[in-house]
This record gives structure tokens, C-alpha cells and sequence, in this order.
């Protein structure tokens, strides 16, 4: 027999009804029911597959933001997943694409701080993944103070990066302003740093989420210019609750030159990843399994196992991320590959709620099937009663031939009723009863 024939058997209205032993209207009902459920089942089912590509917005080429994505895009392809990735401007940008429902960008990279404390219902954060130190390099004497670059030219980074946001705040905390006779310039990583050795600049604010370490190691190494240390770096932790006090231990970019000759002390917020809502559990998974691979070693400011952590800052973090820090991955994508797991947990999720929900509900069809019968036996039994009490106190010869006749027609629809096989004890035991009635009948029939 095919496995089409098979099918269309197993729907047919007759083996319902002799599956169950039930008419053909519970029969039919039955089937209407398996096939809501089962079909309600498939769609979400295939609705919930999770896709098979997703776009994240970084920070301009070359810069550390973008170099952390193309890691993670490694991670997820192997899995078999496609992270497509946009360059930007920074982390405002970033942001404010993953706001945009028509952007077509799921997740970006975004520092603490960035996002105000209102307006992100929308987004849901994965965690921290790192720490974003915010350096200024300067030219000339010794800066003691961040307030003395007042009057001065500065590069504060291109509008839409974290360095730009953060620049303009920590300047605006020492009292300074553009316009008031300091220059702001929206310059990148790479055209500050030509400025600064150009002595076009006498200072600039440069974060490594849009700029090269290989920019940054040659500020360094620069004679005329120098890093500033945050001696204040407490305080401004204090005034910016995102911020972090960091260090930068002496040799730690070079150990032959020493480079930097002392412990440099840094400020900077942690960088969050951050989602739309409707992120698909399967893919907020891996992406925190591939910031995992990536963050979990110790770097220059963190030790290993710091990152990602789950850590909240003004973007709620998800219910998937926080089940994910509190047990890691669940049991099939430990054990199994990422499709199969994502297969293996839809169908778990759809078809076994739907078996559950569909056996409690076809028991509940059958038994209302089976209720509306044993109604019409009841009735019966009542009315056989009522009559045998009316026939039994009547004196009347032709009252009680009346009565009789009205007994006739309840032992006929007796015999009309359809009835299946499993009440067949009650339909013998109902004609037994009225073949008892009947002989008291004729009993008193007899004796008038």
C-alpha cells in the first residue's frame, strides 16, 4: 500500500469511527480537530526556523569593531550561518541603526553610555564583550589636567563613534567648549593621528572601535607625542557611572622599548552587543557562543574569563542571554550540531505541545459524543419511569390504552436509535427494562 493510500486511510471517516467507536459526527469533528492543531503546529514550526543570515553593524574598515565581527562571522559560518557585516561611523551609528526597524540591521556593537536610559524598549542587550578605553594623545609639555586643553585644537572623532559621544562629554566636564576658543574637529583614528604628527592637532580623543592598534602603537611610539594618564580616572568614574578605571601596565605594547615607560592610567564604558527583540533564541545562542571564543582571553585590560558578561547597562538584557550565562547552551546545541539542535528544539517547542494539547482534546470530542448518547438513554429511562408510575395509578381501561400506546412509541425509537457498539450493555439493558415494564402492563391490563 503506498504512503499516500495510508494517509488518506488513516483520515477516512469510517476508520475514525471504527477507531474510536464513535458516529460519524464525533468522527468528523475528530478529524477537524487533528487537523487545526497539526497544521496549526507546522506553521509555527516553519515560521520559527531561525534564518540562516543576520547583519551586524561595527565601526568604519580596519577599525577593532569591524575585526571582532569578521571573528565572529568565522564562528557562525562554520555553523552555517552568514553574519553579514555593515561598516559605520561607530557606535551612535550602530545604535541607531538596530533602532531602525528598516534598516535591516539585527545587532551592533555599541558602548555603555551611548544609549539613553528611555526609548529602547525594542532592543535587548546580549551582554558586555570587552572594554573600550578612550585615549588622548597630545603634543608638547606634560598634560596634568584634561581642563588644560581649553583653547586648543582637538580631534574628537567622526560623528556617530563612541569616541566623538565620549569626548565631548568628559571636555564638557572640564568646563570646556567648542566655540569659547577650542576647536573641535569630527576627525577619524587615522586623519587625527596625521594631524597630531603634522602638528595640525594639539590633541585628540581616539577609541580602538574605529582605529587601527597598528595607528595606535605608532602614537606610541611617537617622540612628540605622548598618552594621556587619567590621574582623575576615579572621579570621572564617579561623575559617569558607565565608566571604568583601567590600566595600562608599563611594557605592556612593547616590552624591548618599554612602551609605555609607566602605568598609564585609562577610562572607557564596556562594549554591549546589542540586539532588536526579536532576535531568534537559536542566534542569540551563537553569537554569545562566538563572543565567548573571542573575548574569553585576557588582554590588555581584562583578565581571562571577564568577557562577555552579563553585565546591563540601559538596555535590558535578553531572557535568552540571561538563561545563557546563568546554564550556558542548552542540551542539544551542546551536544548536537547547531542545525539539527535548532530542529530537534522546534520540534520539541510545536509537535509535542500539539500531541499534548490534541490527546486531552479528542478525549474531551469523544466524551461530549458519548455524553449526547447517554442523554438520550436517560431520556428514555425517565420517560419509561414516568409512564410505568402514570400507567400503574391509572384506573381508566381507556386512559391506560392511551398510556400504551405512548409506551409503543418509546420502545420504538429505542429500536431506531443508532447507537455503536460500546453502549450496546446499556441499549440491551434499556429494552430489558421495558420488556419488564411491559409485563406489568399486561399484568394489570389482566386484572382490570
Amino acid at each position: 500500500m503506498s504512503a499516500k493510500k495510508r494517509i488518506s486511510n488513516a483520515f477516512r471517516v469510517s476508520s475514525i469511527m471504527d477507531l474510536f467507536d464513535v458516529g460519524p459526527a464525533a468522527a468528523v469533528t475528530v478529524i477537524i480537530a487533528v487537523l487545526v492543531v497539526a497544521t496549526s503546529a507546522i506553521i509555527f514550526f516553519v515560521r520559527s526556523a531561525p534564518p540562516d543570515e543576520i547583519t551586524i553593524s561595527t565601526g568604519p574598515e580596519g577599525g577593532r569593531f569591524q575585526k571582532t565581527a569578521m571573528k565572529y562571522a568565522k564562528i557562525l559560518e562554520e555553523n552555517g550561518v552568514k553574519l553579514k557585516i555593515i561598516t559605520s561611523q561607530g557606535s551612535s551609528q550602530n545604535l541607531q541603526r538596530v533602532k531602525d526597524l528598516n534598516s535591516g540591521v539585527e545587532v551592533g556593537m555599541v558602548q555603555a553610555g551611548i544609549a539613553e536610559a528611555e526609548g529602547n524598549e525594542e532592543l535587548i542587550s546580549l551582554g558586555s564583550v570587552s572594554q573600550q578605553p578612550i585615549m588622548v594623545f597630545y603634543r608638547g609639555k606634560r598634560l596634568e589636567l584634561l581642563s588644560d586643553l581649553k583653547n586648543k585644537k582637538i580631534g574628537i572623532g567622526p560623528e556617530g563613534s563612541g569616541a566623538n559621544f565620549l569626548s565631548k562629554k568628559l571636555l564638557s566636564l572640564n568646563g570646556i567648549k567648542e566655540n569659547e576658543g577650542t576647536t573641535l574637529l569630527a576627525l577619524d583614528g587615522e586623519e587625527a593621528s596625521k594631524q597630531l604628527e603634522a602638528g595640525k592637532l594639539d590633541a585628540a580623543f581616539i577609541m580602538s572601535e574605529s582605529t587601527a592598534f597598528t595607528t595606535l602603537k605608532a602614537l606610541l611610539h611617537s617622540k612628540e607625542i605622548h598618552l594621556y594618564s587619567f590621574k582623575q580616572s576615579n572621579a570621572y568614574v564617579r561623575k559617569l557611572d558607565y565608566l571604568n578605571a583601567l590600566s595600562l601596565p608599563e611594557g605592556v605594547i612593547d616590552l624591548g622599548e618599554n612602551l609605555p615607560s609607566s602605568d598609564i592610567s585609562l577610562i572607557g564604558p564596556m562594549v554591549d552587543l546589542i540586539a532588536k527583540k526579536d532576535l531568534h533564541p537559536a542566534l542569540s545562542d551563537l553569537l554569545l557562543e562566538a563572543a565567548t571564543q573571542v573575548h574569553n582571553r585576557p588582554g590588555f585590560y581584562q583578565q581571562r574569563g571577564d568577557f562577555p558578561s552579563a553585565v546591563e547597562h540601559n538596555i535590558k538584557l535578553s531572557a535568552d542571554a540571561t538563561r545563557y550565562y546563568n546554564s550556558g547552551k542548552s542540551f542539544f546545541y551542546k551536544h548536537l550540531p547547531y542545525w539539527l539542535a535548532s530542529l530537534l528544539s522546534r520540534i520539541l517547542v510545536f509537535f509535542v505541545p500539539a500531541f499534548v494539547i490534541l490527546i486531552p482534546a479528542i478525549r474531551l470530542i469523544l466524551s461530549f459524543f458519548r455524553w449526547r448518547v447517554k442523554i438520550k438513554i436517560y431520556q428514555r429511562y425517565r420517560e419509561l419511569v414516568a409512564l410505568e408510575r402514570k400507567f400503574l395509578a391509572e384506573p381508566d381501561p381507556k386512559k391506560q390504552a392511551e398510556l400504551r400506546r405512548y409506551f409503543d412509541r418509546i420502545e420504538e425509537s429505542v429500536y431506531r436509535m443508532r447507537i455503536k457498539g460500546s453502549y450496546a450493555d446499556q441499549i440491551y439493558g434499556l429494552r430489558g427494562h421495558i420488556d419488564y415494564v411491559r409485563r406489568l402492563v399486561g399484568q394489570k391490563q389482566a386484572e382490570s
